[in-house]
């Protein structure tokens, strides 16, 4: 008797000690958090919805979404002085310039500003090895090669494992382009030459136009040579799924992203799948973890660190379920941001 009631005392003190990340609930009432991108694409929408949850759940002062720099490294830099002139006193941001972004940062975190580096990290270091060459907090990413791996092993084996394939994306200098042509690259290699890579499209991200004059000529020139398309760039995507859509040829595609065109696309079977991202999880794991900084309630371990922000294959079986997983997943980052990548008060 006295053994289990030393247990049954130990197991009530267990359930009322606060979490190991906290001693007491941080107060983030004094943060104000700046969501800043390049400039303006649908892929970063969701930061606004992300960036909201979580002033609401965790006591965030404000959030505020500025997407002004026209895809200039200058424009967004001034962007972020007149937010910093404004009171905002974090910065979640996505850089024009992967080599120019860190300077930023740096300039950023010398004034007592916590730094997320979301959507991208700098470029040419390895993110995963070289934490201490992004001057941000911390970087929130898609692993872009991972996700452009996973979608073109996806699309080969729509292909039955052979023939040619395209690949369609973003600016050719973008350290996560270069990832997504090394990662389907990789796909492809796995084949033994049973898989050709017909062409890579790059620099037609842009604006939905440009993507879909690029595919307008792709199919008019080599139309019916082509088996499958991989896409890892949001409107090449949506131009990739219209112009199947349109012309019927016989080509399996997976796309990026869920632009309703391309939900929709994947209901009626006209394509095959599509590779989510999670941008939603960047602005709401994001601006947590920024508060969490900017209110010294935590500290990163390992300053720099990335972290994949998770991606996910959609197809016609899980395609009205797959944003609660991505709700999920999203969650069990933040877990792990408080449990494991910080050492908080």
């Amino acid at each position: 008797m006295k053994k289990k009631s030393l247990l049954a005392g130990i197991l009530a003190i267990c359930l009322i000690v606060p979490s190991p990340a906290f001693a007491a609930k941080p107060d983030f009432s004094k943060i104000k958090i700046a969501l800043v991108p390049g400039g303006a694409h649908p892929y970063f929408q969701p930061w606004i919805a992300g960036g909201k949850a979580a002033a609401a759940e965790f006591g965030i002062a404000a959030t505020i979404f500025n997407e002004t720099g026209e895809w200039d490294q200058t424009k967004q830099n001034a962007a972020i002085d007149a937010l910093a002139a404004q009171g905002y006193n974090a910065f979640g941001l996505f850089g024009v310039s992967p080599s120019d972004i860190n300077t930023t940062f740096a300039k950023l975190k010398s004034k007592g500003f916590p730094v997320g580096s979301l959507a991208s990290c700098p470029g040419g270091y390895d993110i995963v090895k070289e934490p201490q060459k992004n001057s941000a907090d911390f970087c929130l990413s898609t692993d872009t090669g991972k996700a452009a791996y996973l979608a073109a092993k996806a699309v080969i084996t729509q292909m039955g494992g052979k023939g040619n394939l395209v690949h369609l994306t973003g600016n050719a200098v973008d350290a996560n382009t270069i990832r997504r042509m090394d990662g389907v690259k990789k796909a492809i290699a796995e084949t033994g030459g049973k898989v050709k890579l017909l062409t890579t499209i790059t620099d037609i991200d842009t604006d939905l136009q440009t993507a879909t004059k690029a595919v307008s000529d792709l199919f008019a020139a080599k139309g019916k040579q082509i088996k499958g398309i991989v896409t890892t760039a949001y409107n090449p995507a949506v131009a990739a799924t219209q112009g199947v859509a349109t012309t019927k040829l016989p080509i399996k595609v997976i796309a990026i992203d869920d632009d309703p065109k391309i939900l929709a696309a994947i209901s009626s079977g006209t394509i095959s799948g599509t590779v989510v991202q999670n941008p939603w999880g960047q602005g709401y794991v994001g601006s947590w973890v920024m508060a969490a900084l900017g209110s010294k309630a935590c500290t990163m371990i390992t300053p720099g660190l990335y972290v994949d922000s998770g991606s996910f294959l959609v197809t016609k079986s899980n395609v009205k379920t797959y944003n609660a997983t991505r709700m999920a997943t999203s969650k069990a980052i933040l877990a792990d941001f408080q449990t494991k990548y910080m050492t908080c008060k």
